[in-house]
Formats: structure tokens, C-alpha cells, sequence
């Protein structure tokens, strides 16, 4: 840590906070986090108003005057939220400018926030940005700390939560152009994106009653299909915004970059003759829903397939007797069928489940199922059809529909709220890239069994932060940066939600446990790419 750059009580702080007629609260509410900008106990150089209703917009608080800190009022008719901060941002005459990012709702600064975030800023020449925990006000007046993660590259979600007020070094941000007025959605991303290539944020965590300030908002619960329902431009800006990022801290990859055909020996491929693909199903203590999982592989219009299903409850797990029914012996076996295998292990671990049945296969490709969603008839023909289509994919990413189950009466209804899962951002050129923002993988999806050995396997949660949670998301960045990912754009998989899923009311601690889990696999893969694109150039 280097020490500060000068005595925080004497460096100069703009604030900056927006008005439209767009804004989600009342007037009143917006005079209110001036006032709260307006008295800090270390008070800014000026308080900027960006009015977008017009030129001759007027202000309905007091403006100028014998008042300290001033108000400098902007009004006028601006693009985009990109063009109101970079009007204040020409305006602002403090070392660093204090964003209230107030367009989605009411932001009240603590009186000592400015205080707090400067004493962070000035601690290090290399911060460019400090943001802070804070405290969300619901619609019925609950309060809750919002403690965030810690920044670092591998942070590239756009929908990684940074909170809403955010101190920027003035000159940092003048030197990387303030906002990108082309983005409508991405501008805040973008900027930040641009800012860490050279500047260090600081976060401000809190414990207890250390929240800098609080945001007006109703409580969201999580939702794991919410990227689904983003608007497409939004997504579009989005991927462009990471795509240059990526473009200038040399991890991009560009199409067809580093990828190998897959080659097998004509000795090998005889082996394939009786059985093309394994489908391997792990599962723990759910013997109520293992049946249907393999009952739909059984059904697929390709026959020569298997079933491998891998218990990891131990031999007291109830769902391997629910297996038993269907291999050799049990009442529910049929010999036309393609064949069920059953695995039993003691330890409670996806990479485990999953590198036990691979390595036990007979197929050449892999195909995931949950032991509690289905496999369409057609799925395993149509992944392999675009497994014959080019040697060089070595993965086949499908579509997927999302189903529910009513636990009362047993029936599955497909829930048609949600569109079905194509993850368009899986595009042929750039899928690879776009994967970094995107905390999905697609599903189902398969690949050559050679190529998931060549690429290391699932891990068994021996990645930081990993609880059965994201080994599927690492083995496909990895298998991404050397051979093609074809897709499906037809669903051919069957997702069930029910109250026992993983998916299934999270909690704000396994959300971020599983958020540091993906971030530090996306840090390993910057620096994969990063290694592939320097040995490419050599």
C-alpha cells in the first residue's frame, strides 16, 4: 500500500445525480438526496444537477445562491444517460467525481460518505474508483445490508452487483473518455471495464451500520433465468462492451483462433460401433425422480446409447434401488432398451459423480441429465448430428425448456413465461468470448469424451469457492479455447423446477459463493488465453 496521495480533507469532491421525468419517485424524494449530498460533514466543491426535460427546464430547489456546497443545474435535452454524466464530468471541477446513479431509484448518502470514500481513494495513486457497501430500503420499509464482492478481473458478469453511488478520480476518468454515448444499458459496464484496465477500485465493506448510503428499492428475489428476459439490444451492448475489453487486455479469441480437429484412429471408432454416446446422470437422494431421467434416454430415436447413473448417496441412498429396477433383474428392465449401468460412491461431489461415469463409458461422446429433468427423444440424433457436421467441435451445446412440476397432484406443465433457453449469446463467432459475462452454459450439453480428458476432467470442487456448483461451467471455458462449440437451436432438453432444485429460493450467501466460484474460473481462463494468443504470435 502506498501512502496517500494528500490529505483527504483537502482534496475536492464534484457530486453528480440525474433528473428526468422518467425518474421511478417523487420529487420530493429526489430534493431530499440533493439535500443528503448536500451535507456532508466534508462538504463537496458542488453538487451537479443533470436535468434531461429541456433547456428551459427549471429547478424546483434552490439553486446558486449564498449556499454552500453550490448547485451547478445542467438542464437540456441529452441522448442518453451516458451524455447527462458526461456533461457533469465536463462541469465538475473536483479531484474526483462522486456518481449517484439515482435513474432507477433514490439514493441517500450517509453524512460521512464522502468522507469514507475519499479517505479509500487517497490512500493508493492507483485507485480509480471506490465503491461501497450498502443498505436497500424495501417497498415495506425493511432495511438490509448489501455487502458486495470484492473486485477483481475476473468480475466480467454484467450483472455484477458494484452498488449505486461510485467515487471516480476525475482525471481518470477524462483519460478513458468518460461514457460511451452508443450504449444505452452498457455505458456503467463499459466505463468500468475500461477503468480497471488501468486504475484499481477500492470496495468499502461493511459490518455493521457501516453502509455509506441507501438505496430506495423493492427487494428483487434471485432468479437464475433473469438474463432471459433482458431485452436483446441490451444483450447486444453488452457483449460488445466485454468483446473490446477482451480485444485490449489480449484475452479475446478470435473465431477459429487455437481450435483442433478431433481425430480418432479408425481402431477406435470401431469401438463407437455399439455404443455412440453415454449419457451419464449424477444424483443424490432422489429416487423419486431418477425413474423419468432414465426412462427418457431410453426413448431417444438413437439406440445405441447407455445409461449411466451415478449415486453418490452411498449404499443407504434410496435412489440406487430406484436404479436397480431398470438394469438386468429388476422389474422394470427391458432388454431393448439401451442398457442402464448403476455406479454407488459414498461422497457427496458432482466432478466426482461425473468423472467416475465418463471413465466408465463406452460412448465416444458425453451427454449431461440432471437426474431430475429429461432428455426430448430427438437429442442425442440431433447433437450428433452436429458432431458429424465439422471435426473440429468438440462440444454441442443444446436448447432447453423449462417445465414445473405441481408437487401436489405430480403433473409437469411447461411454463411458458419463460421462452426457451437458446442462449443466443452462444453465436459461432464470438459464443467463447460472450461466455466470460454470461454465468450459463447452455444445456444439455455433450462432447467427445477424448476431448473432456484432453481438457482435465470436471474438477471435484477443488476450485475456491466451488460446492458442487460450477465444475461444468470451467470444463466448458476450457474446452471452448480449443475446439469449435457447435449448437442446437432446437430445445431438446426439459429443465423440471420444483422446491428441491438448486435453483430453487438462494440465498444471498450461496449466490455470491457461487458468483466467487464461476469469477476466479473466469480469472484462470484470462490467463489460458492470454498464454494461448502470446504462443500464437510468437
Amino acid at each position: 500500500m502506498t501512502s496517500m496521495t494528500s490529505t483527504f480533507d483537502n482534496v475536492n469532491v464534484s457530486v453528480a445525480l440525474v433528473l428526468s421525468d422518467r425518474l421511478p419517485y417523487d420529487r420530493a424524494a429526489f430534493q431530499e438526496s440533493v439535500a443528503a449530498a448536500r451535507g456532508q460533514d466534508l462538504p463537496a466543491a458542488e453538487v451537479i444537477v443533470i436535468d434531461d426535460r429541456g433547456p428551459s427546464a427549471t429547478a424546483e430547489f434552490s439553486v446558486g445562491g449564498d449556499s454552500s456546497p453550490p448547485i451547478r443545474y445542467l438542464p437540456g435535452k441529452y441522448e442518453n444517460r451516458a451524455a447527462m454524466y458526461n456533461a457533469a464530468l465536463d462541469a465538475a471541477t473536483g479531484d474526483y467525481l462522486l456518481v449517484l446513479y439515482n435513474d432507477r431509484a433514490q439514493i441517500l448518502l450517509r453524512r460521512s460518505a464522502i468522507r469514507t470514500m475519499l479517505m479509500a481513494a487517497t490512500r493508493s495513486r492507483a485507485t480509480g474508483l471506490v465503491y461501497a457497501d450498502y443498505e436497500r430500503i424495501d417497498a415495506d420499509g425493511q432495511r438490509t445490508d448489501v455487502h458486495l464482492l470484492d473486485w477483481h478481473e475476473g468480475r466480467l458478469r454484467d450483472a455484477v452487483d458494484m452498488g449505486s453511488a461510485f467515487l471516480y478520480r476525475t482525471a481518470a476518468l477524462r483519460e478513458v473518455g468518460g461514457w460511451t454515448t452508443r450504449y444505452n444499458a452498457a455505458d456503467v459496464y463499459d466505463l468500468h471495464l475500461r477503468l480497471t484496465e488501468t486504475c484499481q477500485p477500492a470496495h468499502i465493506a461493511n459490518r455493521y451500520a457501516g453502509s455509506l448510503y441507501s438505496v430506495a428499492a423493492p427487494a428483487k428475489s434471485h432468479n437464475v433465468f433473469d438474463y432471459l428476459l433482458a431485452d436483446k439490444n441490451v444483450q447486444l451492448e453488452m457483449e460488445q462492451a466485454l468483446t473490446e475489453h477482451l480485444k485490449r487486455t489480449d484475452a479475446y479469441l478470435a473465431p477459429g483462433a487455437h481450435v483442433r480437429p478431433v481425430e480418432y484412429s479408425a481402431e477406435e471408432e470401431r469401438r463407437f460401433e455399439e455404443c455412440i454416446a453415454s449419457v451419464v446422470i449424477p444424483v443424490n437422494q432422489r429416487p423419486e425422480f431418477v425413474g423419468r431421467a432414465i426412462e427418457s434416454v431410453q426413448q431417444q430415436t438413437v439406440r445405441n446409447v447407455e445409461v449411466i447413473v451415478v449415486v453418490n448417496g452411498g449404499d443407504d441412498d434410496p435412489t440406487a434401488d430406484a436404479v436397480r429396477r431398470y438394469t438386468e433383474g429388476g422389474d422394470l428392465h427391458d432388454p431393448q432398451a439401451p442398457p442402464v449401468r448403476l455406479i454407488v460412491v459414498d461422497i457427496n461431489n458432482l466432478g466426482l459423480c461425473l468423472n467416475t461415469g465418463i471413465s466408465a463409458a463406452r460412448g465416444k461422446y458425453y451427454v449431461q441429465l440432471d437426474s431430475d429433468d429429461r432428455l426430448k427423444p430427438d437429442a442425442v440424433e440431433k447433437l450428433l448430428a452436429v458432431f458429424e457436421s465439422d471435426p473440429a467441435v468438440g462440444m454441442v451445446v443444446g436448447s432447453y425448456e423449462v417445465w414445473t412440476l405441481d408437487e401436489a397432484s405430480g403433473q409437469l406443465a411447461r411454463n411458458e413465461e419463460i421462452p426457451v433457453v437458446t442462449h443466443d449469446e452462444w453465436t459461432a463467432d464470438n459464443g467463447r468470448n460472450n461466455l466470460l459475462r454470461i454465468n450459463g452454459a447452455g444445456a444439455p450439453r455433450s462432447a467427445h469424451i477424448k476431448v473432456i480428458a484432453e481438457a482435465g476432467w470436471f474438477g471435484v470442487n477443488d476450485d475456491p469457492a466451488c460446492r458442487n456448483y460450477g465444475e461444468d461451467y470451467d470444463l466448458v471455458l476450457r474446452i471452448s479455447e480449443r475446439s469449435t462449440v457447435g449448437r442446437v437451436w432446437d430445445p431438446i432438453y426439459e429443465v423440471i423446477r420444483h422446491s428441491g432444485g438448486t435453483d430453487h429460493a438462494i440465498d444471498q450467501a450461496t449466490i455470491d459463493r457461487n458468483d466467487n466460484a464461476k469469477d476466479h474460473m473466469r480469472v484462470e481462463a484470462l490467463h489460458r488465453r492470454r498464454a494461448l494468443n502470446q504462443a500464437a504470435s510468437r
